[in-house]
């Protein structure tokens, strides 16, 4: 059996997409226009060039010395 139609919830999801649509193609245009202008560097998305966040931070904390841990 077919479902019944439910006009209002079908119009408010197709403009909900098209609204998350617009948006994502807005910054998108914004974006393009910093880099054209010279705002933003090439690579603003991709922090470290593309390095994973979690092995530098380990590499970070690999090379200080850990302090003492002496009872007093």
């Amino acid at each position: 059996m077919a479902r019944k139609p439910n006009y209002r919830a079908d119009r408010i999801e197709r403009d909900r997409a098209k609204a998350a649509k617009k948006a994502k193609r807005s910054e998108a245009r914004a974006e393009k226009s910093a880099r054209a202008k010279g705002i933003l560097p090439e690579d603003a998305d991709m922090p470290d060039n593309g390095a994973d966040p979690e092995q530098t931070a380990t590499a970070d904390t690999a090379d200080t010395p850990e302090p003492d841990k002496t009872p007093e």
